[in-house]
């Protein structure tokens, strides 16, 4: 069966779909494809490693030329592909649990593959053959690169933050190896949770999907701000002094300010979960804005489209293209920082800039989601209510990474999202419940 690449490459059980053989097969494949040097990293769940041995194995027996940088996180491999001129290779299934697994192929340079030379690396990994062997050589690992990747972070967002106490989470992922390090080397006072992977304890109650734990350690240390990564780093959830989660669109609408203060923002990218709220706050100031679908490679399509610099997803994507050829977590967390080092309390400057709109996910398994029941209800208390179009907003999207339909609605009016949530809720799971 011919493998296809998702939203976000491969994806899924460990040696179950992400095989050896896959891993392997598309190593051949990236050499064939590319002409370049391939850097290959890998984060900490434990099918990483034996994956990344036969990517590695996959370029060495087409001769490419191969670098294991080790454990890496994602847009850390970008940035040395970006510095030294070559393509890259993360194993990596970012937020999922530690049995899940993936293979993401980053163009020359770092960036995402455009859509002609995705298929060639398709079809030259559908074509190739398995390595015909059950064990690979060791190849070692680039020990320079970690440096490298940590001292351009800095060189990015120089600023003093010697005044701040911070939290970070790092979900027992690729950035448990370096987040401590960088964010000490900035002055501050640094304390790390969740910075021990054991290979299975990867987003495991920890992380920007889980912040809960960040939520709590930051208000019982009196903590300036609280920084949440995910597996793979490629995306940042805040916490403020007062425990309160910060999202990708809290953080979007204070970088949006900031730019235009600046005069150095054309506009903004955002996708179709992004708060109406931030809509709002954004279109007040004369911000254009921009919506794509859910997924960071739409908003750098968007953004290289228009030869923009910033776009968001409420998800903790944040993508300063002027500085990074991908969302980085461990970038947008210190630009964080040092905007509260500069301004003030997170809190004081979301509450300043933005309003949140009612807003509430449902997720629901593929095979019992029913399309018709969901939209019936929601016209039905549209109709009760007599709500204006413009006040109240329904999404409906299968997830890209997972066999789920998510569900999401928003209102100006905060019990119409309790209302309605609760039907759907009841209808599919039994029960009204909190958030799913």
């Amino acid at each position: 069966m011919a493998v296809h690449f998702g939203t976000d490459g491969i994806r899924g059980h460990a040696y179950e779909e992400i095989t050896v053989d896959l891993a392997y097969r598309l190593g051949r494949a990236v050499g064939e494809t590319f002409d370049v040097p391939v850097f290959v990293g890998y984060d900490t769940r434990e099918s990483s490693p034996v994956l990344a041995a036969a990517v590695l194995a996959g370029l060495a027996d087409v001769g490419a030329v191969a670098h294991n940088l080790g454990v890496f996180t994602t847009p850390g491999v970008a940035v040395i592909a970006q510095r030294r001129a070559g393509a890259g290779i993360v194993v990596s299934a970012s937020h999922n649990p530690f049995y899940d697994n993936g293979l993401k192929v980053l163009g020359v340079g770092g960036g995402k593959l455009d859509v002609r030379t995705e298929r060639a690396v398709e079809d030259a990994l559908n074509a190739a053959p398995g390595p015909g062997r059950a064990t690979f050589a060791d190849v070692a690992v680039d020990a320079t690169a970690e440096r490298e990747y940590a001292e351009h972070l800095r060189d990015l967002v120089p600023g003093d933050l010697s005044g701040l106490h911070l939290v970070l989470d790092c979900a027992n992922g690729a950035a448990s190896h370096v987040a401590h390090q960088l964010f000490e080397g900035t002055g501050a006072r640094v304390t790390t949770i969740h910075d021990t992977p054991n290979g299975t304890n990867i987003n495991l109650d920890c992380g920007s999907t889980h912040p809960d734990d960040l939520r709590a350690t930051v208000v019982r240390l009196g903590a300036d701000l609280g920084l949440a990564f995910d597996g793979d780093a490629d995306r940042l959830i805040a916490v403020d002094a007062r425990g309160t989660l910060r999202n990708g669109d809290d953080l979007a609408v204070l970088f949006s300010i900031e730019g235009q203060a600046r005069g150095e923002l054309d506009g903004v990218v955002v996708t179709v979960m992004s708060n109406l709220g931030l809509r709002r706050a954004l279109r007040e100031r004369g911000v254009e804005i921009v919506e794509t679908d859910v997924g960071d490679r739409n908003i750098l399509a968007a953004l290289e489209e228009r030869s923009w610099n910033f776009g968001a997803e409420q998800s903790g994507h944040l993508i300063f293209r002027h500085m990074s050829p991908t969302g980085d977590g461990l970038l947008t967390g210190m630009l964080v920082a040092d905007m509260v080092a500069r301004f003030g309390p997170l809190a004081d400057q979301c509450d300043a800039a933005w309003e949140r709109v009612p807003q509430d996910l449902i997720n629901i398994a593929s095979s019992e989601y029913d399309d018709f029941a969901v939209r019936e209800m929601f016209d039905d208390e549209c109709r009760q209510r007599n709500v204006a179009s413009g006040d109240v907003r329904l999404l409906i999207r299968p997830s890209g990474t997972e066999p789920l339909v998510r569900v999401m609605v928003e209102a100006l009016d905060g019990s119409f999202v309790t209302n309605f949530t609760t039907r759907v809720r009841t209808h599919f799971f039994g029960a009204p419940s909190g958030p799913a």
